[in-house]
């Protein structure tokens, strides 16, 4: 990529860390057919953290003297990111791949309500107003009280507002907090969490398709990992967020290559309104951030 401005190079990063999270939902999701849920989270995260750590060590991530506040944060993000890992993964293994990473599109939207309600973040009328469509898209997506509803929707939902809280956590995070540091611990605190649960169940002993899967599975989630700090180091997170809704590309055409399945028409609406209203937020969050003064907040 030598010749490419850091933006551009960055917005690549961000479009292969979307690709490879959606081949390990997809993984993920081929597995639900042999192994038990806690099982196959457990087994990925093993690997996972492992990688984890020696990335953490290498990127000189692993201080621990950190203020008490900082510790509070890290555990209840480490909390958050657990329920959403289970809320989200059990969407996927029972409802398709696209609509499941459609609802999760709403994650920047919910991300900025809750960082105004809570947090007292600075919101204009127009974010706000592209929130509350963005919101009617997720409707459309789950479709409550229609003949294709099922449960499964409302964990895809439960997930987004789990991760949202994981996000606000990381927001209040003192700026020195290691980022691999947090993305470690919360690896080892997803890992022992579906550990515990996995011995609630039979094990069962992967085939050889299935250590595959497995292996792409954490393969791909590194490179998720890897990509997105890489991103992180690089070009201006305002100008490459909205590369994020590529995964949704993904998620569809794994969703019909792989599983074949394809959502109908209003999923389609309600996926292609969120992700316009989280484009526009982003574009507009950005746009806030870089006028004079905090009086810019419409």
């Amino acid at each position: 990529m030598a010749g490419t401005s850091p933006n551009t190079r960055s917005a690549l990063l961000m479009m292969g860390s979307m690709a490879a999270f959606t081949f390990n939902d997809a993984c993920m999701k081929a597995l639900s057919d042999e192994i038990p849920l806690a099982q196959a989270v457990f087994m990925r995260g093993i690997a996972t953290g492992l990688l984890l750590a020696v990335l953490a060590w290498r990127m000189g991530g692993l201080r621990f003297s950190l203020s008490r506040r900082d510790r509070a944060l890290i555990a209840l993000r480490t909390v958050a990111e657990a329920a959403a890992a289970w809320f989200f993964i059990t969407a996927l293994f029972n409802m398709p791949i696209a609509n499941a990473t459609a609802i999760l599109q709403a994650l920047p939207l919910t991300v900025t309500l809750a960082g105004a309600l809570f947090l007292r973040e600075p919101i204009g009328w127009r974010r706000l107003l592209a929130i509350l469509i963005g919101l009617v898209g997720v409707l459309l997506i789950v479709q409550p009280g229609a003949e294709g509803f099922t449960v499964y929707s409302v964990y895809a939902v439960l997930a987004v507002l789990t991760v949202t809280v994981r996000d606000l956590a990381a927001r209040r995070l003192s700026a020195e907090v290691p980022s691999m540091l947090v993305a470690l611990v919360a690896s080892l605190g997803v890992t022992v969490s579906f550990g515990a649960v996995s011995v609630l169940d039979s094990w069962v002993a992967p085939s050889p398709l299935a250590w595959a899967q497995l292996g792409g599975a954490a393969v791909f989630v590194i490179g998720g990992y890897v990509f997105s700090v890489m991103t992180m180091r690089l070009g201006d997170i305002a100008a490459v967020t909205p590369f994020r809704y590529t995964s949704l590309l993904w998620a569809l055409l794994l969703g019909l290559v792989v599983f074949g399945e394809w959502p109908d028409r209003l999923t389609l609406t309600g996926a292609a309104i969120v992700v316009a209203t989280g484009v526009f937020t982003l574009m507009r969050e950005a746009r806030v951030r870089r006028a004079a003064g905090p009086a810019a907040s419409c």
